[in-house]
């Protein structure tokens, strides 16, 4: 961009640089969503040991609007819903690993603070 020249000590070209150049104004914006439930069947856990490992481990505790469910004979999958729980988005996670799954969880999911309950912030 226009901004490196400085650096790069080609300050006389700069003004020319910026007649052509616009900044971008539209930051690409993440979708957070308030819920999300991870669906699979334990049947499946020796085809998706990932999703396994993932499940069964001390993970799923740090999102708390996260929840999982056992359907039987489905193939692991993440639905994604607003506050009033309507799903939003279901993505199908069966070559994800366990990092992937909580790396898109901290970038798609609200965090529990902002999902709190007003009853529940303001406690006598």
């Amino acid at each position: 961009s226009c901004d490196s020249l400085k650096k790069l000590d080609l300050d006389i070209i700069q003004g020319h640089c910026q007649e052509c150049c616009s900044k971008d104004e539209t930051a690409p914006t993440i979708k957070r969503y308030a819920k999300a439930r991870l669906e699979v069947c334990t049947c499946k856990f020796g085809a998706y040991p990932q999703i396994q490992a993932f499940v069964k481990s001390d993970r799923p505790a740090k999102f708390p609007n996260l929840s999982i469910r056992y359907v039987r004979g489905l193939d692991p999958i993440i639905k994604l819903m607003d506050k009033d729980s309507n799903v939003q988005e279901v993505l199908a996670i069966e070559r994800w690993n366990t990092d992937s799954i909580e790396e898109f969880l901290n970038t798609h999911l609200d965090s529990a603070d902002a999902s709190e309950d007003y009853l529940r912030t303001n406690q006598v």
